[in-house]
């Protein structure tokens, strides 16, 4: 994964990870909530040598696609 301009920028073939912010934007809910249902083992992740939490874009993106054609 590489940063230009502050913006992340995956590599071609390698896996993406996303922020906890960005699972909130995808999943239309706060950072909190994303970092609650992590902790309730509702969304899958990873932790960083410091830590934070990442998660897979792909899986996200997945749930959020359910979710958008099986509301509730």
């Amino acid at each position: 994964m590489k940063y230009t301009n502050g913006q992340r920028q995956d590599s071609p073939g390698e896996p993406g990870y996303l922020r906890t912010y960005e699972v909130a934007e995808i999943l239309h809910v706060s950072p909190k909530t994303v970092t609650r249902w992590a902790k309730d083992g509702k969304l899958p992740f990873s932790r960083t040598l410091g830590g934070h939490r990442r998660y897979p874009e792909d899986l996200i993106r997945t749930l959020a696609d359910d979710l958008r054609v099986h509301p509730g």
